[in-house]
């Protein structure tokens, strides 16, 4: 019998039982293209993307970070910040400087171009915060930041 048809009195098979819209990794990934597209209509097409966002404020908020703990503050893989820095350097928005007690790392400073950039778009970030929120009743908000933050696996406020 062709795949994709309807079987006469088979078992069911596992394939037949999921339903992608009660399954966690399905949600999420509906729910994080969600935000960026708010994000995006928000900010506007030629604006800062989320990840660029994300690494700017953590630069602005820890002047002087290396590229590991940039990794490690935004959750952004290694490789991506390495390009993502390497644009935004380009665009005058982060400087680079050797670390006085290891010449080998880099530290990571943001300009007054980086600072431009961030408050040009903070009012429509915070606003989208509270859009991509809109859906969930205001008593259960809390709790699923606190969900979100224990799937995220984010490390402690001092880290």
């Amino acid at each position: 019998m062709p795949s994709g048809t309807a079987r006469a009195k088979a078992a069911p098979r596992k394939i037949d039982t999921v339903d992608l819209r009660r399954t966690p990794g399905h949600l999420l990934r509906r729910a994080q293209q969600r935000a960026v597209d708010l994000f995006i209509q928000a900010v506007g097409e030629n604006g800062l993307r989320p990840p660029q966002f994300a690494a700017l404020v953590t630069v602005y908020q820890n002047p002087g970070l290396n590229q590991t703990h940039l990794v490690d503050k935004t959750g952004i893989d290694r490789s991506t910040v390495a390009d993502m820095i390497d644009r935004m350097v380009a665009r005058g928005y982060i400087e680079r400087r050797r670390d006085s007690g290891d010449q080998r790392v880099n530290t990571l400073w943001i300009t007054d171009a980086g600072i431009a950039a961030l408050e040009a778009c903070v009012d429509a970030v915070l606003a989208v915060q509270d859009a991509i929120l809109a859906p969930v009743p205001p008593e259960k908000r809390a709790a699923l930041m606190e969900a979100l933050a224990l799937l995220a696996d984010l490390p402690p406020d001092d880290a």
